[in-house]
């Protein structure tokens, strides 16, 4: 049991990382990360929208849509959820952290409609279905993973775009070439790890 959730975890985070393996979330990605401290506020507010997220669409969606026959209403079901955390985790920076709420700007209220946390919901549901041992417990580990792998992507990525910034690109390459040739080298980079994740879960 230990085992399987760590390999899930660290799938998450390596091998199906939802930015350099699924290319979701690429809008933040390519937004936020040009500075170290907002790529890392903004990846710790999409981490806990993640978890939160899944932990209430998973009932929801379990005990409520399945036996009433209304699956057809997830993906409204689940914006809304996600629209919701969103303005509260906004409310809560505005008041106590406003100097990373005025850093993340228009990114922000950008949660709601952001694919990596709406697919972390609606992926760990077909994951459930696909496999029977994939409950509850999984799909938080799940969720807690993938916002680990935004962020260890964001933040890579604010650090290779810092030391970009440093060094003489040619002018044809300058802005956003360079940075999409940046972010597949590093998406090449994690596959490296696909024999480590399938060594833990074989």
């Amino acid at each position: 049991m230990i085992k399987s959730l760590i390999a899930i975890f660290l799938a998450a985070i390596l091998t199906e990382n939802y930015i350099l393996n699924k290319f979701l979330g690429i809008c933040p990605f390519l937004g936020v990360s040009k500075k170290l401290d907002t790529a890392t506020g903004m990846s710790i507010a999409v981490t806990v929208v993640m978890v939160i997220s899944t932990a209430v669409t998973w009932p929801i969606y379990t005990y409520v849509l399945v036996p009433l026959d209304l699956v057809y209403l997830q993906t409204i079901v689940f914006i809304l959820i996600i629209a919701a955390l969103v303005q509260f985790i906004e409310t809560v920076l505005k008041k106590y952290i406003p100097s990373l709420y005025n850093a993340l700007g228009i990114y922000l209220p950008l949660i709601t409609t952001n694919c990596a946390v709406l697919g972390v919901t609606m992926l760990v549901i077909e994951k459930g279905q696909s496999d029977a041992s994939f409950g509850f417990v999984q799909s938080l580990v799940n969720a807690f993973g993938s916002g680990i792998g935004f962020l260890v992507a964001m933040v890579l990525f604010a650090g290779i775009r810092e030391r970009i910034e440093n060094n003489n690109i040619p002018k044809s390459l300058q802005g956003l070439p360079i940075t999409l040739v940046a972010a597949s080298l590093t998406a090449v980079s994690f596959l490296g790890f696909q024999g480590l994740v399938e060594g833990m879960l074989g």
